[in-house]
């Protein structure tokens, strides 16, 4: 039977079109994913929107729209470059959708009749980012400016709100974090969280007075849920909450989030849980920025680098194995167009593009197109070490370490090509040899394309198609890596996967 595995990304805000860094997330949730898939197990991929925003607000005024107009077209813009980018999400939600107010209002309700001290009433006063729609403590602010918004002004606000009492948690979060049951990866992430809660939790307001978008709250017509408590129960809501059947879901088994949201997902939303006596996640992967000449990408700051931009250079598959072999999804990374088109043409078109345009070509001009059996070869052996490598990296969400691994495999693969020089078998009619050279390439092909899906599935499908093999590689499973079903099968030469235009860098 296969494994559940509910796997997250963080909810966009949609005051407007996602950058780099959002793509990051998305592809990187995605690649798990399809891995996920290829390992046997029933994902279910959520991915959406944060629409209650003040952000919102300003941004639909700004354009003569209402907020519901403007949210409505940002979805469509949010998804469609998702969907560009090969993303396999299941399940798309936003948190304007009527059972989602259902589930926060269950969730504030179950909270109360459960421990009903952890909800009070009263005054705040502080700065608020309305970039990060959050109330920023003197830690979180440099030079009278958030440290993640530093080209907005705070805003200084004082009002009555409804608290929740997040300081009574500090001890329960340490003790599931230290021991593991709610992981939170990588370990400088977990390292500043188990930081923050040692140094003492603070009670938090979760609601703001009432403003004219947002959910009300229960039992208080004069105030709406603030936009994070609100967007952070979107994980519960896909699941069904509160009706009978969520439990098959919930609890998530990885929350994928940026490095920048860490207090609200690794502190704030697992207190909420405990409050409502709901199970944890399992895990929380918090992945750095992509930076732009030494600089976050955002919204509010504005970058050179659009997505639209990005995937113009080479194609969609391009952009995803960029990110994911360049940036990677721990640290930050540098997004630059000359190593876009170096990582590009080494090892896309010259890689995997040029190993795969050869070896079908060969199969079809010396074998008549039909994949030759021939025996066990260095070439296994090497496949065989490297899909073990790989199979570590991706369980540990080390997707640049699993491109590292699948990369090793394809330039060994170029490199057998040229050891056994197929031309020259095939001009000396040595049979054995060839079948054996040709067949040990065609295996390494198939389980190369394997474990290069979740990396750039469009591309992937395309050598799949080629080289004969039934259904799709993204509905392929792991054992028909250990030995390809290859023999007998009928190849087709391809057209250049990876054409080389001329760029200007």
């Amino acid at each position: 039977m296969a494994s559940r595995f509910y796997l997250t990304t963080a909810i966009d805000y949609s005051n407007g079109d996602p950058h780099l860094g959002h793509a990051l997330e998305k592809v990187g949730a995605d690649c798990i994913a399809r891995y996920r898939r290829l390992r046997g197990d029933d994902v279910h991929y959520l991915m959406g929107m944060d629409e209650h925003s003040q952000s919102v607000l300003q941004a639909a005024a700004k354009a003569g729209v209402s907020p519901q107009a403007w949210v409505d077209r940002m979805s469509d813009v949010f998804l469609g470059y998702w969907k560009r980018l090969g993303c396999s999400n299941d399940e798309w939600i936003r948190t304007t959708e009527p059972r989602h107010a259902r589930s926060v209002t269950a969730l504030l309700q179950r909270i109360q009749q459960r421990n009903p001290g952890d909800l009070f009433t009263a005054e705040y006063e502080g700065l608020y980012c309305i970039g990060c729609e959050e109330f920023k403590t003197d830690a979180q602010i440099v030079n009278g400016r958030c440290i993640e918004h530093p080209t907005l002004e705070l805003v200084p606000t004082k009002e009555p709100n409804h608290y929740f009492r997040l300081s009574a948690y500090r001890d329960r979060l340490l003790a599931s974090i230290e021991a593991g049951s709610l992981r939170v990866e990588p370990a400088i992430r977990r390292n500043e969280i188990l930081s923050l809660l040692r140094s003492g939790l603070q009670d938090v307001s979760i609601s703001r007075v009432r403003l004219p978008w947002g959910i009300p709250f229960p039992g208080d017509p004069d105030q709406t849920v603030y936009v994070w408590f609100d967007a952070l129960i979107n994980y519960l809501t896909a699941t069904g909450f509160p009706d009978d059947g969520y439990q098959n879901r919930w609890p998530a088994d990885l929350h994928i989030i940026g490095k920048g949201i860490t207090r609200f997902h690794c502190v704030i939303w697992p207190a909420m849980l405990i409050a409502a006596e709901l199970p944890l996640p399992r895990a929380i992967w918090a992945h750095g920025y992509v930076q732009w000449e030494g600089a976050k990408m955002s919204k509010t700051a504005g970058t050179t680098v659009t997505v639209d931009s990005a995937i113009a250079r080479h194609g969609p598959d391009a952009l995803r194995y960029f990110l994911l072999r360049e940036i990677g999804f721990e640290n930050d990374g540098n997004f630059t167009w000359e190593r876009l088109d170096i990582r590009y043409t080494d090892e896309l078109a010259n890689g995997y593009g040029n190993l795969a345009s050869r070896v079908l070509a060969m199969i079809e001009r010396y074998l008549g197109g039909i994949v030759p059996d021939g025996g066990v070869t260095p070439l296994d052996e090497e496949g065989d070490s490297r899909i073990g490598a790989y199979r570590e990296a991706m369980d540990h969400h080390q997707l640049h370490l699993g491109a590292q691994e699948m990369w090793g495999l394809v330039s060994r693969a170029n490199q057998f090509v040229e050891e056994t020089a197929p031309w020259n078998l095939a001009k000396a009619k040595d049979a054995a040899g060839l079948n054996r050279a040709l067949g040990a390439l065609a295996r390494a092909l198939a389980r190369i394309t394997l474990l290069i899906q979740p990396f750039i599935p469009t591309k992937a499908q395309e050598v799949w198609a080629g080289m004969g093999l039934p259904g799709t590689a993204a509905s392929a499973r792991w054992d028909l890596l250990q030995t390809p079903p290859v023999a007998g099968l009928r190849v087709q030469k391809l057209p250049p996967l990876f054409p080389k235009p001329v760029v200007d860098v």
